[in-house]
């Protein structure tokens, strides 16, 4: 288990010190949360004794899709709540233990009462059939998988705290205001009551699987923001069940949330808020209040929403990394997950429609104007919707820290920091990238020059110990974007030459890569010296400077010496059976390096190319983005992608970057190079000289290249078949793959 939030078991009560004077607590609002807590209760009883009288007390109780039965309950208590009659002892119990008295004692003691009324509520309002059906969008309870897929982000801080907003906004236009202004500033949301009938009445889209913004539902249906934190502190850090002290205490340090309570207020919502400060979150509420319903940092007026937010971060210590930039669009790591569909999309770029590419170059101080951005060709006000067109994306970097090595590094964050833009849309890298701007992003008046805006920002953020100047060049003119091409082609090239000399022996540690996990979640790679991430722009060398720039950023270190193998033959290693376990929430166990046919890393959707085993060639093929007809396999890329993409591992199949093609650690344990039988002729023309070489290397002649079949040969077994064989493609000499 994590002890790095660990403190000492003092009393978590002390975290409540000087917030009231002796013998001045809030009385008006302690009486009120008392008599909530009353209701709450009673009605949690009458519900239950209902349920139990219909159906019996041995009647199942379960949340769908957890593991954590009535998660909340289960965290506090440490109870396995399978059936009605479970719950009878335990809100029995809680009521016994809720006395009156204004006296902070008692007020926790109402705060967890609180939890458990509204935790039953649910829980059997759900086993009796009575929320199957919910409204659109609400989502009630929130499955575990939501809880995991989020949790990078917490500790990445991407996502620096929760806001859980209850009631009704004075104005829709203010629900709408403030919504957007938290997720642009990287927050997961909880909504319940009024505030989601609201934003559905100014058409926000609600979209969980995008980023967290949850409309949850009314009334007792806030606990499932509670019963969501507490399986985060349950799951991450493995705070065992029933540990109440260290489940508080990691609420309180590690899920920094707000509450922010808006319009009419009742006993029933202060006895809500009562379960809030329990778990140590302040309460804002935008109403006027006595001075006895005031508690000082806990449960306090704030009118002004935009000040309410601000005293919320400030109360709860958040650090906000989200930044402000004056483009017409918000932007934020929250649009990572945007998709851009064709009928949604103003134009595009790239993506075989048109040329396009990305580079990075170090410069010296005199040839870069810090802040400067230059659009060379049409801009978007000048293209018709539904065109595809040409860009070019230069970047010019002086740092007094700046090395060449780091240019491929912030090459591909153009990747995240295209997709923080509300409506744009960006795919893959170098010269195989693909972009979409969408109508709405058009037409709140986006331009390339908010664009150059974006980049700069971001990156100056990002990278203010390695960037001292940057300028930026946006190119859609063609003739310019493919003047641009080669020389960026060129670039690549050198990048690539620098590998030429390093081997999977000769270095002592492999590097992890998750930047594509804000698409694939589960994914991650493992580049090696010998062998590029998938997306083909990160190689062991970008790796490696990644970790000097950001060592706890996507690429981090895995040893790979001796002691760690299991099986230099197929390329396993105990340390990234380890590391895959852990950075991909358990779904992928062990991950074999030189091998396609036994647990081979996963694929995600910004590979280059596609490989899939052809059992009727015993060999494999390779298909790319750019290729859109069919293959041996009877699949197209996008078919191919469909199946093994989104972090699955699938034996036979695999997404790798171009460059691994001709790696003398092409699946070694499979036959290597020898195995490739089909790939489209673009590639192969690309290839041919490298491909041509390794061959030779071994021992396959002189002209590998035109051994191997194509497109323009067949896409059917059957017709690449009779040219394996005409060409004597060692493939076919080699032992059966199955």
């Amino acid at each position: 288990m994590s002890t790095a939030w660990r403190v000492d078991r003092e009393k978590f009560e002390d975290i409540y010190a000087g917030s009231m004077e002796p013998g001045k607590e809030p009385k008006k609002l302690f009486r009120q949360a008392f008599e909530g807590t009353i209701v709450a209760l009673s009605y949690a009883e009458i519900l239950l004794n209902t349920a139990i009288k219909n159906y019996g007390p041995d009647f199942k109780v379960q949340y769908p899709e957890t593991a954590y039965f009535v998660p909340a309950i289960r965290a506090l208590g440490g109870y396995e709540v399978n059936k009605l009659g479970d719950m009878v002892p335990l809100l029995n119990a809680k009521r016994n233990a809720v006395v009156s008295g204004a006296s902070l004692e008692n007020a926790m003691l109402w705060g967890e009462a609180v939890i458990y009324a509204a935790e039953i509520i649910e829980a059997v309002r759900m086993a009796t059939g009575r929320t199957e059906k919910l409204p659109k969008p609400w989502t009630g309870f929130i499955p575990d998988m939501y809880v995991r897929k989020w949790g990078i982000k917490h500790v990445d801080w991407t996502i620096p705290g929760e806001f859980v907003i209850l009631g009704r906004f004075r104005t829709s236009d203010d629900a709408l205001r403030i919504v957007n202004k938290l997720v642009q500033k990287g927050f997961m949301l909880f909504l319940v009551d009024e505030v989601i009938e609201q934003l559905m009445e100014k058409g926000y889209k609600f979209d969980v699987d995008a980023w967290p913004v949850y409309p949850l539902g009314n009334f007792t249906q806030v606990i499932h923001a509670v019963n969501y934190a507490f399986r985060a502190s349950l799951m991450f850090p493995g705070i065992p069940p029933g540990d109440k002290f260290m489940h508080r205490n990691y609420q309180r340090d590690r899920i920094l949330v707000v509450c922010l309570l808006c319009g009419e207020r009742d006993i029933v919502k202060v006895a809500a808020s009562f379960a809030a400060i329990y778990m140590g979150f302040p309460v804002i509420v935008d109403q006027p209040l006595e001075e006895d319903e005031t508690w000082k940092d806990w449960y306090f007026s704030v009118p002004d929403y935009d000040e309410a937010i601000q005293l919320g971060i400030e109360v709860r210590g958040i650090k906000i990394t989200a930044i402000e930039v004056n483009v017409p669009i918000n932007h934020g790591a929250a649009f990572e997950g945007e998709s851009i569909r064709k009928a949604d999309m103003f134009v595009e770029f790239g993506g075989g429609r048109s040329p396009a590419f990305e580079l990075v170059q170090m410069a010296e101080a005199d040839d870069v104007t810090d802040g400067k951005i230059n659009i060379i060709g049409p801009d978007l006000d000048q293209m018709q919707d539904g065109g595809a067109y040409p860009m070019g994306i230069k970047f010019k970097v002086y740092g007094r820290k700046f090395q060449s090595d780091f240019e491929p590094v912030l090459e591909r964050r153009v990747h995240y920091f295209m997709n923080y833009g509300e409506g744009i849309w960006h795919m893959g890298q170098r010269d195989q990238n693909w972009m979409r701007i969408s109508k709405v992003a058009n037409e709140k008046g986006f331009r390339l020059k908010d664009l150059g805006t974006l980049f700069y920002a971001y990156f100056k953020k990002e990278y203010s110990a390695i960037v001292d100047r940057l300028e930026i060049t946006l190119i859609t003119d063609e003739a310019e974007v493919v003047k641009g091409m080669a020389e960026a082609k060129a670039a690549y090239a050198k990048r690539d030459d620098r590998l030429t000399n390093l081997r999977d022996e000769s270095v002592t540690e492999f590097y992890t890569c998750t930047l594509c996990q804000s698409f694939a979640p589960t994914h991650i790679c493992f580049v090696s010296a010998e062998r590029t991430g998938l997306c083909g722009a990160v190689s062991w060398l970008d790796a490696k400077a990644t970790y000097e720039i950001d060592p706890i950023g996507v690429c981090q270190p895995v040893p790979i010496t001796s002691e760690y193998v299991i099986d230099a033959n197929t390329g396993e290693w105990s340390s990234i059976n380890e590391t895959a376990s852990a950075r991909t929430q358990g779904k992928t166990e062990s991950v074999c390096m030189y091998t396609m046919m036994d647990r081979p890393m996963t694929t995600c959707g910004c590979c280059e190319c596609i490989m899939a085993m052809v059992p009727e060639c015993n060999g494999f093929m390779v298909t790319t983005r750019e290729h859109k007809g069919m293959t041996p396999v009877g699949m197209t890329f996008s078919s191919l992608a469909g199946m093994v993409g989104g972090g699955n591992q699938t034996p036979g199949f695999a997404g790798v970057g171009r460059l691994y093609l001709i790696s003398r650690k092409f699946f070694p344990a499979d036959g290597g190079l020898g195995r490739l039988v089909w790939m489209p002729k673009d590639l192969k023309d690309q290839l041919r000289d490298q491909l041509n070489e390794r061959g030779k290397e071994e021992g396959f002649g002189d002209n590998f290249a035109d051994m191997i079949a194509d497109d323009t040969i067949g896409t059917t077994p059957d017709e690449i078949q009779p040219y394996l064989e005409e060409k004597g493609h060692p493939a076919l000499k080699m032992d059966p793959l199955m």
